[in-house]
C-alpha cells in the first residue's frame, strides 16, 4: 500500500473519517449545502454505520462512526440503495461501506457542481480514515470533533455552531446519533459539557496530515 491508499473500512469497527475540498476549497457555502450534504448522509450512510459525532466547517469535514457488523446491514434492496432494474439480480447483496462514503461523496459533488456551475473533482482522493481502538483515543476524536469550530474561528463558544452534533448530544430532540453512547463515555451531560469547555485538545491535533493542514479556514473554489 502506498502512501496515498487509505485501507478499506471493516466491518464493526470505529474510525475517524475526514477529508476537505480539492486544494481547500469550500464544500458548504450556505446552508443549503450543508443541509444537502446531511441528507445524502442519511441516505447512503446510515444504512451501514452509527455515528458518533460530527463537523461540517466550510471546507472540510470530520466524523465519528462505528461500521455496523455485517448482520446489521440490511441489503441493498431493503436499504433501498438500488434501481429498480437491478434489484432482481443482486436481491441479497450488502452495499460496501467504503463505496458507499465515495457515493455519499459524489452524490454531494454533483449537486454542488450543478448549483455553482462548477465541474471537476470537489473532494481530495482517498477520503481518509483512522481506525480508533481504545477509549480514551475515542473520546479524544469526539471532542476534537466538536472543538473543530471554535479551532478554526469560526465561533468562539461551542454551543453557538449549527453544523456539528455537540447540541444533539445534550438535547432530548430524537436524533440517529448514538447520544446514549457518547454520554456514556463522558459519564454525564454535565461532565460531557465539562470536557469540550476545556478546549484542552486543541493544543494538539489528532492527525498529522496534508490534507487537513490544507483545509485550516474557509476559501473559494
Amino acid at each position: 500500500m502506498d502512501k496515498y491508499s487509505q485501507p478499506k473500512l471493516e466491518f464493526n469497527s470505529v474510525y475517524h473519517i475526514y477529508n476537505c475540498g480539492i486544494n481547500g476549497c469550500n464544500l458548504f457555502i450556505d446552508d443549503e449545502d450543508y443541509e444537502r450534504f446531511l441528507s445524502r448522509y442519511e441516505t447512503y450512510i446510515e444504512p451501514i454505520a452509527d455515528t458518533y459525532a460530527w463537523s461540517l466547517l466550510g471546507n472540510h469535514f470530520h466524523l465519528v462512526v462505528r461500521i455496523k457488523k455485517e448482520n446489521e446491514i440490511k441489503s441493498l434492496v431493503e436499504s433501498h440503495l438500488l434501481e429498480v432494474r437491478t434489484k432482481m439480480r443482486t436481491s441479497e447483496k450488502k452495499p460496501d461501506p467504503t463505496k458507499q462514503f465515495s457515493h455519499l461523496f459524489n452524490a454531494y459533488a454533483q449537486y454542488f457542481n450543478n448549483k455553482y456551475h462548477r465541474h471537476g473533482s470537489l473532494f481530495e482522493r482517498p477520503f481518509k480514515r483512522n481506525l480508533i481502538d481504545n477509549l480514551l483515543y475515542f473520546k479524544r476524536c469526539l471532542i476534537y470533533v466538536h472543538q473543530n469550530p471554535v479551532k478554526h474561528g469560526f465561533v468562539k463558544n461551542i454551543d453557538d455552531y449549527r453544523y456539528t452534533s455537540y447540541n444533539s448530544v445534550l438535547s432530548d430532540k430524537v436524533t440517529h446519533l448514538k447520544r446514549d453512547i457518547v454520554l456514556s463515555v463522558f459519564e454525564s451531560r454535565s461532565n460531557f459539557e465539562l470536557e469540550h469547555l476545556k478546549l484542552n485538545s486543541l493544543e494538539e491535533t489528532l492527525e498529522d496530515d496534508s490534507v487537513i493542514n490544507r483545509c485550516q479556514s474557509p476559501s473559494d473554489c
